[in-house]
């Protein structure tokens, strides 16, 4: 239903942010990282990426800085037994950007948030990596946009698609990625590396 609010940052305090659309505010739940961005924005316009979670008892509004932390957001809260807090909570701690990697390569101890344990952490792990990897599939390396086909050596396909599973879970679509990741040194670069210059890139 809401997709973004763009207004006046009214007041950010104690995990919400209430924003100022033409008169009306909108108060969000957000993480750490977006309420610590916000507050440096306070009586300014800014633009806040939204998520609408309706329930029987309740109908809450979430805030997010950028379109990277909405698209983990909403990956997370699709892991059975992680809700709306608990995702908020690991996004506090973690940026999208780390953990998009950490999903991608199995690192489960990255993964570390209050009130989220190991075990909580691997359940992300597994169920994330999993799905992004069906809905990721890399076994083509042959351009989609119409560009010259991705060459990847035999040794390096493995980066290159958790780095695809790393951008997809970021928002970005498979075309988006492979368009990014044309530009990025995959042979050289670590991981990280790579992911980080491919957002750079992409301006995200």
């Amino acid at each position: 239903m809401f997709y973004h609010l763009d207004g006046i940052v009214d007041t950010v305090e104690n995990g919400t942010a209430v924003i100022d659309v033409g008169g009306v505010g909108y108060m969000c739940n957000v993480s750490l990282r977006t309420e610590a961005k916000l507050q440096l924005l306070t009586g300014k316009k800014q633009k806040i990426y939204t998520h609408l979670s309706v329930r029987e008892d309740a109908m809450e509004l979430f805030g997010f800085a950028d379109k990277s932390e909405m698209s983990m957001f909403k990956l997370l809260i699709s892991v059975s037994g992680v809700g709306a807090r608990t995702a908020l909570a690991v996004l506090g701690a973690v940026s999208p950007e780390k953990l998009a990697l950490a999903i991608s390569i199995g690192d489960v101890k990255a993964i570390k948030a209050p009130g989220v344990g190991q075990k909580t952490a691997a359940r992300i792990v597994l169920e994330l990596k999993d799905k992004l990897a069906k809905e990721s599939p890399v076994s083509s390396m042959g351009a989609d946009d119409g560009g010259e086909p991705l060459i990847i050596p035999a040794d390096k396909s493995n980066k290159f698609s958790e780095a695809v599973s790393a951008l997809t879970a970021l928002g970005f679509t498979r075309a988006e990625t492979e368009s990014m990741l044309r530009k990025t040194d995959i042979v050289n670069l670590s991981l990280e590396d790579i992911i980080r210059s491919a957002l750079r890139g992409a301006g995200k």
